[in-house]
């Protein structure tokens, strides 16, 4: 096999490619994300306590987590989603075939249509959502959740065409501005809840200013990477008809991609929808018969919210780990299924498992067992009662043991797509979201809104599995035995981890106070951490203790024939 780089590609490019092909690339990367990420998250934590202060959980902050779903759920199929998926490994190929000048021109042929497709979604849902409007009873909840939608579809546009320049980032190596961007919007968004919206007395307008602050936000993270790529050499190079036809081919691939990737966040939105659909009016208790209610509106009010705040914190490991590593390992896989090395590509995703339960496996177990003083030290404050942190505490604690299965889906999908097999991910996400919405229907009824998150988590588990099966045929078995030997020490690590975190919580009585809140998160939390780790290095989980930069890389490189 002949994988010697073309010669469009400068020295300089092809050592750096050569460089980036060995596993401490792929660490180095992971860590520079990761910690960008943490950051962004912690500010998230900050800004979701912010938003619960103000709000609590109720009518206005149901509508505006269902609303922003709409343009949240836009940016990870079409922006850093399907639409980059699918273009990555096409970017790869016209990068190593023909060199970078090239390939800025297809660069600039897929940001210039979906400019225009995300200005015609957003003109047309703006319309929609007008009509409806006009249509929905005054001052009503539906009322509210459309104008909130209609102030928000904009930053559909402006966080689309940043993914998709992120993309191209990463195709290029760069991770460090495109991880950062996520903390530049919680910083213009913590401006709105602190700066500006305490000078407003309405609840609604406060709320608009928030969606405002927002957009701004979304501006400044469209302006970072685009600068970023200029530096980089970009210049937009247009070549109408051949560019056309690249975003045609484009967009045949994500077609299944949509799917495939939606899959986790469409069971989200559709657990949304319904706890806001079948929602007892506000004042009314969950536990109420009055029986002039319909017998659907079965979840209390503020299960919406609860079930944001819930994926909000399980979607804190999941981010800073998880996406991190999906982000660092798809372009590796997408340069060795482009040079048919499908050892490197085996042997990358054996990894990206085995960094998966390491990490995964206590964060889920962590996020169960520690859900309700999480819920009681971030979100406590204000209109945000004790009842409304408990029933939040719920939904961290169902949709926490699912953070392990949301990883892998997450890095198994991009394996079948670094090799272009954008059909089983097809195939294996409507049969998900089936199985999901079958949980949802079994689980309500006597779990009420908590069974909507243990639906999702245990429809992830389910897909994970299923994807690891299947995509032994495109590429072949994976080191199985490598997998199996980081599960058990890290499922071993984990439950003595647990047994520590549950000891201290007995110690640790519950109180009122934020001192003995603060407490009450932190020592079991950092006991866990400190214990892990020890268990870590006692029981050689080298990959984890290679991430951490604390062991040796002891990942074997095979070096190209």
């Amino acid at each position: 096999m002949d994988d010697s780089k073309p010669p469009s590609l400068s020295e300089e490019e092809q050592s750096q490619v050569v460089d980036d092909d060995h596993p401490r690339g792929l660490f180095t990367g992971l860590r520079t994300v990761s910690l960008l990420t943490l950051l962004s998250r912690v500010l998230g934590m900050i800004r979701d306590i912010g938003m619960a202060t103000l709000f609590g959980n109720g009518p206005i902050m149901d509508s505006f987590s269902v609303a922003f779903k709409l343009p949240n759920l836009a940016r990870r199929l079409l922006g850093e989603g399907a639409l980059s998926t699918a273009f990555l490994p096409t970017y790869i190929r016209e990068l190593e075939q023909n060199g970078r000048d090239d390939s800025w021109k297809l660069v600039t042929a897929v940001l210039f249509w979906l400019m225009i497709f995300c200005f015609l979604v957003v003109a047309f849902g703006e319309g929609f959502l007008v009509l409806m409007s006009g249509v929905a009873a005054p001052n009503s909840e539906s009322q509210l959740l459309f104008w909130l939608a209609g102030l928000l579809l904009p930053y559909l546009i402006l966080i689309c065409l940043a993914a998709q320049i992120n993309a191209t980032l990463h195709a290029l190596n760069h991770f460090s501005i495109p991880a950062l961007l996520p903390t530049v919007l919680n910083l213009f968004w913590m401006v709105g809840i602190w700066l500006i919206a305490p000078f407003f007395s309405d609840a609604q307008t406060k709320i608009t200013v928030i969606c405002l602050s927002i957009l701004m936000g979304g501006v400044v993270q469209l302006l970072l990477p685009f600068l970023k790529l200029l530096q980089l050499g970009y210049r937009p190079r247009m070549q109408w008809q051949s560019g056309f036809e690249q975003v045609q081919t484009i967009a045949v691939i994500m077609a299944p991609i949509v799917v495939g990737l939606s899959i986790t966040q469409l069971n989200t939105l559709i657990d949304s929808l319904l706890a806001w659909g079948m929602a007892k009016p506000e004042g009314i208790s969950a536990a109420s018969s009055d029986t002039s209610l319909p017998f659907w509106q079965i979840f209390e009010s503020g299960t919406a919210s609860a079930l944001y705040f819930g994926q909000r914190m399980y979607q804190f490991p999941l981010g800073v780990f998880g996406v991190a590593l999906g982000t660092v390992l798809y372009p590796r896989l997408s340069r060795h299924a482009e040079r048919k090395n499908e050892d490197l590509l085996r042997q990358d995703l054996t990894l990206g498992l085995q960094l998966v339960l390491g990490v995964g496996l206590p964060a889920s177990l962590g996020l169960y067992l520690m859900a309700e003083p999480l819920s009681l030290l971030l979100f406590q404050y204000g209109d945000f009662d004790v009842h409304d942190a408990f029933q939040t505490a719920e939904m961290i604690r169902y949709y926490g043991v699912g953070v392990f299965a949301f990883m892998a889906v997450l890095i198994l999908n991009r394996g079948f797509y670094a090799i272009g097999d954008t059909r089983t991910p097809v195939r294996i996400g409507v049969l998900i979201v089936v199985v999901n919405l079958l949980l949802n229907l079994l689980f309500i009824w006597w779990l009420k809104g908590k069974g909507l998150a243990l639906a999702t988590s245990l429809a992830a588990m389910i897909q994970s599995g299923l994807s690891i099966w299947l995509i032994r045929e495109k590429i072949g078995s994976l080191d199985f035995s490598k997998i199996m030997r980081t599960c058990l020490r890290a499922g071993l690590a984990t439950i003595i981890m647990a047994i520590v975190i549950i000891a201290e919580l007995q110690i640790i009585s519950p109180a009122t106070q934020f001192f003995y809140r603060l407490l009450r998160v932190f020592i079991p939390v950092s006991s866990a951490v400190v214990v892990y780790l020890l268990l870590v290095r006692l029981l050689g989980i080298q990959e984890i203790l290679t991430l951490l930069g604390a062991g040796k890389n002891s990942v074997e490189h095979h070096p190209k024939s």
